[in-house]
């Protein structure tokens, strides 16, 4: 095995340690590993809707 040789070996166990780091970087312990939850608009605004159902019915029940 001569030098060049040795250095593509070496070269594609770095490859391989950075991407298993890449990995393991982006994974949330406490989470899936997936990252932030995105929501949709038109989700926020179903979301807000109900909210505000939900403060008419306590604003309705102190009359």
């Amino acid at each position: 095995m001569n030098y060049k040789d040795v250095i593509k070996e070496i070269d594609g166990q770095i490859k391989q340690l950075a991407e298993a780091r890449r990995v393991l970087a982006g994974l949330n312990i406490r989470g899936s590993g997936k990252g932030a939850r995105k929501i949709s608009a038109a989700g926020r605004r179903r979301i807000a809707a109900a909210q505000r159902k939900r403060w008419a019915k306590v604003r309705a029940s102190k009359k």
